[in-house]
This record gives structure tokens, C-alpha cells and sequence, in this order.
């Protein structure tokens, strides 16, 4: 891939010779191990857009064909933020500069790097084919997705001056295997002597070179090549046949527009590594001034918590690549960290005032050395809570006590139990490491908490909380139904004293006399809802009662601590057998005929009750299905169907009415009264 990515890079239009020869640069100066450092490369601050803006006119002036970087306008697309660059926030007609800085900043890359890089890759910075650039430049602007590969040729998906510049930026980040990523570029790694070819051409040959930093790494990844003696020999022109200049004009560029890749004064060197142990981190690399052969001190940051060091350790690498400096310049340094995601940098310390340099920051996370575990269930039991989990402290194989809060009350405990899932998690440590306790609380919710208490470095650990409902001393349950039978009262429900795991007496009153009922049958539901207190809490019976409308009331008994016994509810239930009730409400005579009006329901049915009006002894039957919404108040279960108002044959005179509603089930009837009219 990193072959895939990286530009053209022989002398031809847009090389050195085209541009201002680098004043007091000689090629003695370039080090190819070092030939940007990482504070430079990676200030995506170094440029606002202004300046970015006054710069594009100065080195181009006049454009004559409007594709001129300082008069080009461009749409560009929004992009998400991903692990290496930040969100870019898209918009219409965006002038060049205002992209650059804005790509700077999403991805961290110094704007002069950006703009060195177009000069390089196709000129379009400063010189002649700036002020009037071609569309297929402006195509492959950084000389992204170019490889030497395709002779020229460019992936079309990359084109344009907006993506050229976003996505080469995006793979400079890409090039140090951020997190989340894979491990993927480690030819050019910093840190280590890699062999860089001279040239396309393998014949050509490679030279040993020790990488000192990713931004250099960055510029091998992009353009994998070093110039040779002859390319050093002849900054402003050609070497010879084997010669490639890209990083050379890079580093020419720079020099020439900006001034020094590396910084005149302040120390160079390398964070090779950032190790996250328990509560410490350990960072390893290696670092020295310039102006001094002596040690120089480092500072390790955990985060803003600073713990000062000296670069002191033999590096025999270092020392080789950098004769004059010797080998004392290596550090190993172990500090403190919290446990979590931290951020680790080191930061060298100049001598002589020459400044501080920061030498990385990486993104670790920390294993703790405090206990560890996992307060997993909490339920309701006799008395309280059983609290169950795990815990262990890496210190040590031993159980750990653990202290066991609900609310401010504490119990303490020993995860002592055998727990096989742990032993297989953490075969170091064994099995012995789980807790089942039983917790003393009153009824309703409370707030449970675990601590591991820690037997070596750390301190005592949360391990878990959580919010439970205890039952408390009084019972509770569910009337759960009451319905009426041929002979009586089916009732059901449960009950469970939270005292207690035993079964409990319910007293099942109907119209105030009461049945003792045992709660005591087997409900698989009450035993997943309330383990610690098993099955045995359901009740189910039939009371023998007369017809008619009862109330049915239900009472769990307590039977541990206290004496309070708890309604369970009240319902109001018909029993099967009941005969219809009902109100002969009035009675009127027209010529001819007597009109009744009243209405029946029958306490066993919902539907219309058959009434029979019986005139002098001669019997009409009629339904009482006329809309009553007074009687569907009164018997919100039998509907509102129930009135009648019905109109019999009768000749003039005096005249003997009574009314009767007949059972539903042929049970009997209900007389609902008699009364006399006279028929005009």
C-alpha cells in the first residue's frame, strides 16, 4: 500500500529547478532519519487562513486561467470524523486556502506541509505552471493514489484539489496505525534503522537509515525514496540516473519558505514506546539537544500530572547514527497512572534555553491494581437481599474480603466461593473468589453496593450498585381473581411475607365471613420473581355461598416479625343461581290499551331478561332490551339492555297488571309488583 499511495518523484516539470534556489542550504545539512520533526509536521495550527491566502498570492500572483490555488473556488464535501481526522463540515465554493487550513485542522497537519506537498507533487504553489495550472494538475494536486506504479496515472476516486488534500492528510495520520486501526505500516516504523531506496530503480541500491520520528516515517510512506550524494550534491538541479528528489525537494521547499524542518535549537529524539501496566505506564525512547552532548532531562505527563526523568540510558543506535552525540541519551521511565484511558506524552528539556520539544503523545488505558468484579444479582430474600457476584485483587490469589452496603448499612463478607467461570477467566488466580450474602433490610427500594477491599497496591474498588426492593416485614400479594360458581366463590391469588420463605395462612372473607386458605401451591412465576423464597406462595379455593351478589375479601396472615396483616383486595362477585331483580316503574292506560314500564336484569346473564305482563290474568311476554343507562351504571357487567316499556290490548274499565321477570336459565321468576289502571 505505501507504494500505492506515493508520488511521482523523478526530476521533471515541478522539480527544484523550477523554484528559488534554498539560500544557505547545503546538502551536508539533510538528515534522512530526521528530515521534519513531529512538532513540525504535525501543528495543524501553523497557518491561519489569511495567512494561508496572503501566502497562495504571493508566490503566485497573477493567474491566467482562474485554476490558480489563490483564485480557485471549490465545493467540498462534509466528512465525518474517524480515527484520523477529525469532522470537516463541507460547504459551496470554498476558496483554496480556506481548505487547506481547514483540512489542517481536522487531521492535524501543519498547512506548510500541505503546501510544500503541492509544490512538489505538481508545482502548484509557486513558478510558472502555478499561475496558470492545467485541470489534470489540479486532478492530482498532492500526487495521492499516483504511484510510480501506474506511470502517472492517478485513482479518479481521489480527484480533485478537495480530496487530494483531505485524503493525503487523512493517510499521513493513517501511516502511525492510530487506535483502532490496524497495524498495518511498520516498513518505515520510527524507532529503527530501516533500509530507503535511492530510486524506483531496485539496481539503484538502498541506504541504511534510522527513523527518528513519524513524520519522517510519514514522508518514506508518501515518497519511499532518499536522495544520494548526487541529488544532495546539486540542490537547485539533477543528480545523476539514480537520483530521486521528492523528499529532497520537500525538505528544500520547507527550508526555503518557512525555515528549518526540525527547529534550529530545540531537542530531537523519539517516544518508541508507551506500555500501560497496572496503574503505570512505562515509556521508552530516546532523545538529546543539539548544542550539548550531555544528558538532557525528560518529562513524562499522565494526563496534566507531570513526573520528571533524564535521558540518560545507553543507546548504542542512537549513539551510531549520531557520532558526535554519543549513546547516554536512551530513557525507560515507569510513573503512576490512574486506571482508564490516558494520555501519555513526553516532552524533552533544552539546555541552555533552547526550548522544550514534545517527543509524542499516545493514547493508552490503564489496567487497574485495585480489586476487580462484578456485583451481578440482587433480589429480594427472607430478611432482605441476597447479593451475589465475584471479585479479586490481581495482588494476590487469595479471597478478598468484600463489604457489602445496603444504603449506609454495612456487611462484610469473603469472596471465598467457587466460581469456575472466574478460575477460566483468570487462571492465575483460581476459583476461590465468588460471594452469596444475605443482606438485613427493611421493605422497599434501597440502593446495594459492593466493594473489593484491596491487599496490595491500589486502593478499595467499586465493583457494583444497584437499585432492589426489598418486601419488608408486612406481607404481600395479589388478589388475582374471584368469580362465581353454581355453589359458591372461586378465589385465587398469592402471598409471600418477606420475612419468611414458608407458605402463609390467606383469610378469605365473603360478605364479612371469613375462610382460612392456605397459600401454599406451586407457582413457577413466584419462583423466578423471588427465588429466595421458592414456589410454595400461590392460593386457590372455592367457598360455598348462596346466589346472589357477595363481596369477597382477601387477607394475607403475617408470620414473621410484626403483626400486621395485608389486604390483598376486595371484589364484588355474583354468585351462579340468582334470580333476575328489576322495578315495575310505572303503569298507563290509553284507549284500547295499558302501557308498563320498568326494568329487569338477571345477576347470571348480560342479556335481556324476558319479562310477562299479565293483564287480568292474561299473560304478554316481552324482552326488556330497551337502552337503561342508569341500570348500566348500577351493573356495569350486565351492560345497559334491560328497559322495558311495552303496550298490551286491554277493553275500557278497570284493570288488574302485574309484571314478572323470568330467570335466564328457567330458574324461576321475580315478580316485580302488580298495580291497577282503568282503561277509558
Amino acid at each position: 500500500m505505501a507504494t500505492a499511495v506515493a508520488a511521482g518523484l523523478l526530476v521533471g516539470a515541478g522539480a527544484v529547478a523550477t523554484s528559488q534556489p534554498a539560500t544557505a542550504l547545503d546538502g551536508s545539512q539533510f538528515d534522512p532519519g530526521n528530515i521534519i520533526s513531529d512538532q513540525v509536521f504535525f501543528n495543524g495550527g501553523a497557518m491561519s487562513e489569511g495567512q494561508i491566502q496572503g501566502f497562495l498570492d504571493a508566490r503566485i500572483g497573477s493567474c491566467t486561467n482562474g485554476n490558480c490555488l489563490n483564485v480557485k473556488r471549490i465545493d467540498t464535501q462534509s466528512r465525518a470524523a474517524d480515527q484520523m481526522c477529525g469532522a470537516y463540515q463541507g460547504a459551496a465554493q470554498e476558496p483554496a486556502s480556506r481548505i487547506i487550513a481547514k483540512v489542517a485542522q481536522a487531521c492535524g497537519i501543519n498547512p506548510q506541509v500541505l503546501l510544500v506537498t503541492l509544490q512538489k507533487e505538481q508545482s502548484l504553489v509557486s513558478g510558472s505552471i502555478a499561475r496558470g495550472p492545467s485541470d489534470a494538475r489540479l486532478e492530482r494536486a498532492m500526487g495521492y493514489a499516483c504511484p510510480d506504479s501506474a506511470n502517472g496515472g492517478c485513482d479518479p476516486s481521489f480527484g480533485g484539489v478537495y480530496n487530494q488534500l483531505y485524503k493525503a492528510s487523512w493517510q499521513f495520520k493513517r501511516y502511525a496505525n492510530p487506535p483502532g486501526t490496524s497495524k498495518f505500516f511498520t516498513q518505515y516504523a520510527p524507532g529503527g534503522t530501516r533500509n530507503v531506496l535511492y530510486n524506483p530503480n531496485s539496481a539503484c541500491g538502498s541506504r541504511p537509515v534510522y527513523i527518528a520520528n513519524q513524520a519522517t516515517a510519514n514522508l518514506y510512506y508518501y515518497t519511499p525514496y532518499t536522495p544520494n550524494a548526487a541529488a544532495l550534491a546539486n540542490l537547485n538541479g539533477t543528480g545523476d540516473t539514480c537520483s530521486a528528489y521528492g523528499n529532497r525537494n520537500f525538505w528544500v521547499y520547507f527550508n526555503d519558505w518557512f525555515g528549518s524542518t526540525v527547529g534550529d535549537t530545540k531537542p530531537i529524539g523519539s517516544l518508541d514506546s508507551v506500555v500501560a501496566g497496572q496503574e503505570v505506564v512505562t515509556v521508552r525512547g530516546w532523545t538529546f539537544d543539539r548544542d550539548v552532548s550531555t544528558p538532557i532531562p525528560v518529562h513524562v505527563y499522565v494526563d496534566s500530572v507531570g513526573y520528571p526523568s533524564v535521558a540518560n540510558a545507553s543507546r548504542p543506535d542512537v549513539g551510531a547514527a549520531h557520532p558526535s552525540k554519543g549513546s547516554s541519551h536512551g530513557f525507560e521511565v515507569t510513573v503512576p497512572a490512574p486506571a482508564g484511558a490516558r494520555q501519555v506524552c513526553v516532552y524533552a528539556i533544552g539546555a541552555n534555553g533552547n526550548g522544550n520539544g514534545t517527543l509524542g503523545c499516545r493514547q493508552v488505558t490503564v489496567s487497574t491494581a485495585s480489586p476487580i468484579g462484578n456485583l451481578e444479582t440482587v433480589q429480594a430474600a427472607p430478611g432482605g437481599f441476597q447479593a451475589r457476584g465475584w471479585a479479586l485483587d490481581t495482588d494476590t490469589a487469595a479471597s478478598i474480603p468484600v463489604h457489602l452496603y445496603v444504603d449506609a448499612t454495612p456487611t462484610a463478607v469473603l469472596a471465598d466461593g467457587a466460581r469456575t467461570d472466574i478460575a477460566a477467566a483468570y487462571p492465575n488466580w483460581g476459583p476461590r473468589h465468588g460471594f452469596d450474602a444475605r443482606l438485613a433490610s427493611g421493605g422497599g427500594s434501597h440502593r446495594v453496593c459492593a466493594y473489593g477491599i484491596n491487599q496490595g497496591r491500589g486502593s478499595n474498588a467499586l465493583v457494583g450498585c444497584t437499585t432492589a426492593t426489598a418486601l419488608g416485614s408486612a406481607p404481600v400479594g395479589n388478589f388475582e381473581s374471584a368469580t362465581g360458581t353454581a355453589t359458591g366463590v372461586s378465589v385465587a391469588g398469592w402471598a409471600i411475607d418477606g420475612d419468611t420463605a414458608d407458605s402463609l395462612a390467606v383469610h378469605v372473607y365473603v360478605d364479612g365471613v371469613g375462610y382460612p386458605v392456605n397459600a401454599a401451591g406451586a407457582r413457577d412465576d413466584l419462583a423466578r420473581a423471588y427465588p429466595a423464597y421458592g414456589a410454595a406462595h400461590g392460593f386457590a379455593a372455592e367457598i360455598p355461598t348462596s346466589p346472589g351478589v357477595h363481596t369477597v375479601c382477601a387477607y394475607a396472615i403475617n408470620k414473621g416479625i410484626g403483626t400486621d396483616n395485608t389486604t390483598l383486595g376486595c371484589r364484588s362477585v355474583t354468585v351462579a343461581g340468582a334470580l333476575p331483580v328489576g322495578n315495575f316503574e310505572s303503569l298507563s292506560a290509553t284507549s284500547g290499551s295499558v302501557q308498563a314500564t320498568g326494568w329487569a336484569v338477571d345477576p347470571d346473564a348480560a342479556g335481556p331478561v324476558t319479562v310477562r305482563i299479565d293483564v287480568d290474568g292474561v299473560a304478554t311476554e316481552r324482552r326488556a332490551e330497551l337502552t337503561r343507562a342508569d341500570v348500566g351504571r348500577a351493573w356495569p357487567a350486565l351492560g345497559a339492555q334491560h328497559g322495558f316499556s311495552e303496550s298490551v290490548a286491554a277493553a275500557p274499565g278497570s284493570h288488574r297488571v302485574c309484571v314478572t321477570a323470568v330467570d335466564t336459565a328457567q330458574r324461576g321468576t321475580t315478580s316485580l309488583g302488580c298495580r291497577t289502571v282503568t282503561v277509558p
